[in-house]
């Protein structure tokens, strides 16, 4: 999509984008996020911040106005906005691991978030799912009280989202289809990450397969019909999962991701000794050049801030590194049995020509389903088109599970 705003920073269009896209299910107003980038310095986190911020705690203090005044639907509408506003306002700050101000913002999006998912009929459910030694945190959304076991869809975000926007990216949509849909946080999103200091991990099976456990225990879960999603970052994991995980009847990659070393050297450079420098103890003139690559571009700057928070990388270099060990060749791909919807966008700023790649190693039942600027869907994971893409994704859902259509 055009860049409209913010021309001289990419990371700062494409949140700005993203936060509109969350229109489409309550989770922004158009004029609300006009009015909050117009106080934005491009280019400068702090600026950032203080915008979001400051319309979120307006929205937060108005929609607890409302509740107090017995107005449910416009207390839910106000806090989802909140939240999702909070989100975007640490967005940018995890270069800076200490700085009270994410820690903030972070705590006030879940607090408002879960505020007004018990205004929904029937409440969405926070959960906690057993996961190792500790839990990790989710959403249970229900069709209705009934307790009949239905089709399923356990979301998962990528690199940089919580549980939470997952209400606007996918389960909304999903549950007014018919479906049960369980989100969650993994390790390295955020909930983990702020509460346990959990990061990502490579085998990412390992974090499904109790997720899977613990949905096969739900009475409103058909275990035969759990579907998984994941995106951005997470249309690597997602697919990773399934390659280990049999009992997933569809995997879903929003959008298909194929391998991070793609990515890496496209950013820093197809060097044939990169890995072993980047893995090297230490390596100070590759150190220095990946500071002065990220200096001057903005997506790169926020991609290498956001990598050694989500991985617990100490310097850009290490986080670089970290994202190597993410992949599916070696035959990954392949393991696939289940059939597998492998999105892609045609403007992609960040995995360009990779779910191309991902379709084509797939040897289950596949489906390429491509995003175009014409339709105002070829950003990154379709923000800006979320009900064009998910009703897409939602009808392939339906057609591979041979759900009821349960809309209503």
């Amino acid at each position: 999509m055009k860049q409209i705003l913010f021309p001289g920073d990419e990371q700062f269009w494409y949140e700005t984008l993203r936060s509109f896209s969350h229109i489409a299910y309550g989770g922004a107003d158009f004029g609300e996020v006009a009015a909050i980038t117009g106080r934005i310095t491009e280019g400068d986190y702090d600026s950032w911040y203080d915008a979001w911020l400051a319309a979120a705690e307006r929205l937060a203090a108005e929609a607890g106005d409302a509740l107090r005044a017995g107005h449910r639907a416009s207390a839910r509408d106000g806090l989802l906005r909140a939240s999702n506003y909070y989100r975007s306002a640490e967005f940018f700050l995890h270069g800076h691991p200490g700085d009270p101000r994410h820690y903030h913002a972070y705590a006030r999006s879940v607090g408002c978030f879960r505020a007004a998912a018990e205004l929904f009929t029937p409440p969405v459910q926070p959960v906690s799912i057993p996961y190792e030694d500790t839990t990790l945190p989710g959403y249970l959304y229900r069709v209705d009280d009934s307790g009949v076991a239905r089709p399923t869809l356990i979301m998962h975000h990528g690199f940089d989202g919580p549980a939470e926007e997952l209400h606007f990216q996918g389960a909304a949509a999903a549950v007014e289809r018919g479906y049960t849909v369980l989100t969650f946080d993994g390790p390295g999103h955020p909930g983990p990450r702020h509460h346990q200091g959990l990061v990502f991990r490579p085998d990412w099976e390992n974090v499904v397969s109790p997720v899977v456990d613990f949905a096969r225990t739900l009475p409103e879960v058909d275990g035969g019909k759990i579907a998984l999603l994941g995106t951005s970052f997470g249309g690597l994991l997602a697919p990773r999962a399934a390659a280990f995980e049999h009992r997933l009847a569809a995997v879903i990659a929003v959008d298909g991701v194929y391998d991070m070393s793609l990515t890496v050297r496209a950013g820093v450079g197809d060097d044939p000794d990169l890995e072993r420098r980047l893995r090297a103890e230490d390596d100070p003139q590759l150190d220095a050049g990946i500071i002065r690559l990220a200096a001057a571009s903005p997506v790169m700057r926020w991609e290498l801030d956001q990598a050694q928070w989500a991985f617990g990388a100490p310097s850009p270099r290490q986080a670089a590194a970290a994202f190597l060990d993410y992949h599916l060749r070696d035959g990954i791909a392949e393991k696939i049995a289940c059939p597998a919807l492998i999105c892609d966008a045609a403007g992609d700023l960040f995995f360009a020509g990779q779910a191309r790649q991902l379709f084509d190693h797939l040897t289950s039942p596949k489906t390429f389903l491509e995003f175009t600027a014409d339709e105002g869907a070829d950003a990154h994971c379709h923000v800006g088109a979320q009900r064009l893409a998910l009703a897409r994704i939602i009808n392939w859902l339906d057609d591979t599970l041979g759900a009821g259509r349960g809309e209503g």
